[in-house]
């Protein structure tokens, strides 16, 4: 629960309110659009979700969006699913993204940086140019608006490039990184039938090349529908016979031309974890994306043409795609293709340094690590540019806040922000404008009527309740693909609530307007009638420092009984013995509830990931149950399958 009128970690200085976007947004925002001058981000919060069609309408002023066909009103349907946005409007995701190169030509919007390279700019002219080279290119290949173009490509600016060439013809993009096996990007690649597939031979990470030839080959034999494959020479290699060169592909001096497509024109399929059966394939709309990332990106990161934006990501998780969006700000983004932690734990710290970054993002693990190794980052980098370090992928815990806090700056605005790969964007999180509380996210998002409900389906503050959304969002999915009749799109989030968006997070919204993220809602701890989120007991083992990841899974027995085990991932040279077994149980006892302390605590080699790095709780628990491991988990979507053997060994024994 939150702390009643705790102190806030940080505040914001008032010249950096004044100075910030979406306090300009506000004012002018109020003289054109009736939009709340007084009360700061909470009446703008209100307003924005109370006039939905008012803000999205300002926003698309205020940010310039070129519609080049006039929309006939900004919401035609308001139903969930099924929201009809500013239909009749046709415009162009790539042609905003590359607007700032005719104002600064020179300027560097993309930085690459990988492990043994200085970082090397591509200029806005050159980015423009490129992507107008091989847009020509795709249409030569006959690729036509609704076509799907594929990148097996890792973080680098030849993936930027090919999906704003995609979206400039009106293509969908998808894309996988390349430490994916070949089932787990056939296992979303086949769904969605490519024309065409960019794929590198390979890649570098902690220090070693990684050879994908046999990889790309096996993708090539197993989608038929594949007219062209452009090979990227990233380590050196030949191109294989039959592939076409991207040096050739990008040579030509070509203006852009940009395919003006409807609103909700399909830009890209995400995938879901999709740790059971295959992935879910998410269709997210040209207009939704452009739309959403602007007021993300420019109002609540606060970005702009002075920026340098950095987020630690691959190609195969939403955070890239979001990355690339801040190119719709005018700033210049960063690229990293490397591993987290090469040559040391202090990596990503070192690419910030680099690079002059002003907002960094990471994942709340990163943090977690980087705290338990005892890096000091404002010791051994100069980060004196970094004004936000926003963090994502699980909730960041109360001492990573304090973490951060006391080694990089404690003046520095941290951003712990959670959404979903549903929505390629930000349910709650980053408000420059507002005070940050240890522990919680600042708020939710504009346009974004976030709330805790009860079982019952009542709003509750202070209290934990599932996540909704009472109204829709543009980048909520247009649809899922090969899902005719949107049942399974229907089913993932409308099948509790119906007409409201149930994420599956037990959160709390404070009464400051804060939020807290306490876990997956499927994988709840429900001891004798209390539930907790698993993050609250992630976020008290882990600080006991000879556990470097742990598990926790709640299983209902068919006697009515309640078995709870906790998996412990320890520290080299750790070992759990009498007097570790009662520091972890004591400090459930006492930090958390005496009610969830763990029936077992189990010693494992690992705990298994899905390949975006997210602890797999439900199908453990399904293994844990007596599921079969092929019924119980999609194996290409997990990072280590071996790990699950012993789980499935543990169940076994224990039946």
């Amino acid at each position: 629960m939150p702390i009643v009128n705790p102190e806030p970690l940080w505040r914001p200085d008032p010249q950096r309110t004044a100075q910030a976007q979406i306090t300009k947004f506000q004012t002018w925002a109020a003289e054109h659009h009736g939009a709340p001058s007084e009360g700061g981000y909470p009446a703008l919060h209100r307003w924005s979700v109370d006039e939905l069609e008012t803000f999205w309408k300002a926003l698309t002023q205020w940010f310039d969006v070129r519609f080049s066909t006039p929309y006939t009103r900004v919401l035609g349907e308001r139903a969930m699913p099924g929201a009809a946005w500013f239909p009749g409007g046709t415009l162009n995701y790539a042609e905003h993204a590359l607007r700032a190169a005719a104002t600064r030509p020179d300027e560097p919007a993309l930085l690459y940086v990988d492990e043994i390279h200085e970082p090397s700019p591509v200029t806005w002219s050159e980015l423009r140019r490129q992507v107008g080279s091989l847009a020509a290119e795709l249409r030569a290949l006959g690729v036509s608006p609704g076509d799907r173009i594929s990148g097996y490509l890792p973080n680098i600016p030849q993936a930027v490039v090919a999906l704003l060439a995609t979206a400039a013809v009106g293509g969908v993009w998808t894309s996988c990184a390349p430490d994916f096996g070949a089932r787990s990007v056939l296992d979303r690649f086949q769904q969605v039938e490519p024309v065409v597939l960019f794929a590198v031979d390979g890649y570098r990470y902690g220090g070693k090349e990684h050879d994908r030839r046999a990889v790309v080959a096996e993708l090539r034999a197993e989608l038929p529908t594949l007219r062209a494959v452009v090979h990227i020479p990233l380590l050196g290699a030949e191109p294989p016979e039959g592939a076409l060169e991207w040096s050739a592909l990008t040579a030509a001096d070509e203006e852009p031309l940009f395919e003006q497509v409807p609103f909700d024109h399909p830009l890209w399929v995400l995938y879901s974890s999709g740790t059971t059966g295959l992935p879910k394939a998410i269709v997210q709309s040209q207009g939704g994306i452009l739309v959403e990332h602007l007021k993300q990106l420019g109002l609540h990161c606060d970005l702009g043409p002075e920026d340098r934006f950095f987020w630690y990501t691959s190609t195969g998780w939403m955070m890239w795609n979001f990355l690339v969006s801040g190119l719709l700000t005018g700033t210049t983004i960063v690229l990293y293709d490397g591993s987290p932690g090469h040559p040391d734990i202090g990596a990503q710290w070192r690419v910030a340094e680099r690079t002059g970054t002003t907002l960094y993002g990471t994942s709340a693990a990163y943090v977690m690590a980087c705290r338990k190794a005892e890096v000091h980052p404002s010791r051994d980098f100069d980060l004196s540019a970094v004004q936000c370090v926003a963090t994502t992928g699980s909730p960041l815990p109360p001492d990573g806040f304090r973490w951060l806090h006391d080694e990089v700056r404690d003046d520095l605005w941290i951003a712990s922000v959670s959404g979903g790969t549903d929505v390629c964007s930000c349910f709650a999180g980053a408000v420059p404008t507002l005070p940050v509380y240890t522990g919680e996210l600042q708020a939710p998002g504009l346009g974004t009527d976030l709330q805790a409900w009860d079982p019952d389906g009542r709003p509750v503050i202070d209290e934990v309740g599932e996540l909704v959304v009472t109204n829709p969002m543009p980048s909520m999915p247009v649809r899922f693909w090969n899902d005719p009749d949107g049942s399974r799109y229907h089913d993932s989030y409308f099948d509790t609530f119906p007409g409201v968006w149930r994420h599956g997070d037990w959160i709390t919204v404070t009464s400051r307007g804060s939020v807290v993220i306490h876990g997956r809602s499927d994988s709840t701890l429900n001891r004798q009638g209390v539930r907790m989120g698993s993050a609250d007991i992630y976020e008290v083992v882990e600080r006991i420092p000879e556990i470097k990841e742990s598990l926790v899974i709640g299983i209902e027995q068919p006697d009515g009984g309640y078995w709870m085990p906790l998996f412990v991932h320890l520290a080299p040279g750790a070992v759990l013995d009498a007097a570790l077994l009662d520091r972890i149980k004591q400090a459930i006892r006492e930090q958390l509830s005496p009610r969830h302390v763990p029936d077992e605590v189990i010693e494992v080699p690992g705990v298994p990931h899905t390949l975006t790095g997210k602890r797999i709780e439900v199908p453990v628990k399904r293994l844990l149950q007596g599921t079969p491991l092929e019924k119980a988990v999609n194996p290409g979507s997990i990072d280590d399958l071996d790990l699950l053997h012993f789980y499935e060994d543990l169940a076994r024994n224990r039946s």
